[in-house]
Formats: structure tokens, sequence, C-alpha cells
């Protein structure tokens, strides 16, 4: 199904199917987090958000998946109480997680488990947008690698952390990335691959010329309407590959 032809249909149904929030705590703390059936689902896609939190963007990309037959799940790595309205909001919330691995992995499982209390199948695919593309890749790189089948990235984060490495053993891995982006650049994208190459891990890169980026969120300055369907799309067939349902 063409993305605009996808985004007509999920405005339509989205407010009959079956999604809502989904309200969590971790060690105390609030969360929440927003879940999309599909009627007979042929898999869960775990979303991971950017830097600005859990929102209705992500909301979105949940009720597009649902309407394409994958129960989604978005979850939620900042809580009720962190703030993100300005960029250094943003910076703080992001740069905390950065420093503190163990916690940003903590939150992740604790996304995961209630993905899977949601869902009627355990089959599951990661993806994540931007900064959520950087902890897409670290649950892949961490002892909860293997509960996925694959992890995607759109406009992600890529740089592996010190201490960090790939060993071969991670399920395949989907970069989708914007060849003007000035935030991750192409030596970014080179680096990664090579260290992908190295360590014998399946994956694949797909680079879309003058996208810039963050060049899948709708409405803003750096939407660009052809890589975000092109990445939609080579995000589908890879969905179609790891839950075939």
């Amino acid at each position: 199904m063409r993305l605009s032809t996808l985004l007509a249909a999920t405005a339509i149904t989205a407010s009959s199917a079956l999604a809502d929030d989904v309200a969590y705590t971790v060690d105390g703390e609030a969360f929440t987090g927003y879940f999309a059936a599909a009627e007979t689902p042929k898999g869960l896609v775990l979303i991971v958000h950017d830097w600005d939190g859990m929102t209705d963007y992500e909301r979105q990309r949940a009720d597009m998946l649902a309407e394409m037959g994958y129960s989604a799940f978005a979850l939620d790595m900042f809580g009720d109480e962190t703030p993100t309205d300005t960029m250094d909001h943003r910076r703080a919330a992001t740069g905390a997680l950065y420093k503190d691995r163990e916690r940003m992995r903590a939150l992740i499982e604790a996304g995961v488990a209630q993905a899977q209390a949601q869902s009627s199948t355990d089959q599951m695919v990661v993806t994540g947008y931007c900064f959520g593309g950087a902890v897409a890749l670290e649950m892949a790189r961490s002892d909860m690698g293997g509960m996925s089948q694959g992890y995607a990235t759109f406009h992600g984060g890529l740089s592996t952390p010190e201490g960090q490495a790939w060993d071969g053993d991670e399920p395949p891995i989907l970069v989708l990335h914007g060849g003007a982006d000035t935030s991750i650049t192409m030596a970014d994208v080179a680096n990664f691959a090579n260290e992908l190459e190295t360590a014998g891990t399946t994956y694949a890169i797909e680079v879309y010329s003058g996208a810039p980026h963050a060049f899948t969120v709708f409405g803003s300055g750096r939407y660009q309407e052809r890589a975000d369907t092109a990445s939609w799309e080579a995000f589908s067939a890879f969905l179609s590959e790891h839950l075939p349902g």
C-alpha cells in the first residue's frame, strides 16, 4: 500500500481501532506508551521515539503499522515527569541515558515487557527514530538482542559506545538514512558498516539522496516525502521478511 493511501486509511480507521495509551511504572516512575492492535497480527513492532519523547508522531506510526497488520507498541524512554519542550530539555533527557546505558537497557526491557503483555504474539521487530534508532541498536547489542527478529533505524544514531561491540550473533539490521544528514554523517554510516562487516552481522543500509536528518517527521521543515515513502517501503519489506505472520 502506498504511503499516502495508508495515511488516509489510518486517519479514517485509527479512532475505531483497538489503540490507546498504556500507563506503566519503572522503579516507581510513571511512563506512558501507546499500543495499537492489528485485527489479526502478523507480528509485533516495538517503536522507540525521537528525542522529543513519546508523542502523537509515534502514535500515528503505530496506527499505520496496525493498519498494515502488525500490532505496535511505542514505548516511553523518558517518563511522564521529564520535560521535552526545549532543545535543552531534549539534550538533557537523551544525554542522561547516553551516559547511563544500564538505565537505558532497563527502560528498553520495561517497554518490551509492556509490549508483550499487550500483544497476542511475541514475534517482534524493533524500530527507532533518531535517538530511538540508537536505543534500538543498544538493544540489538545487549543480552536482549535475540528477543527481536530484526532491528531498523530511521535517521538513527549509529555510534557504538566505548566498551561495547558487535559480535555477529545479532539479528538482521536495517539502516534507513538521509544522504544530506549532517547530524549522523555518511562517515558515521561507513564506520557503522565497517563494524558490522567485521563482526559478520547481517545488515542492509539504504541512503536517500538529499534527505536531511529527521526526513520522516510529518509536517516538519525537514520532511522529505520521497525519502519517507521509500524508507517506509523498505521497512515494510523488512517486516514482511522477518514477521511473515
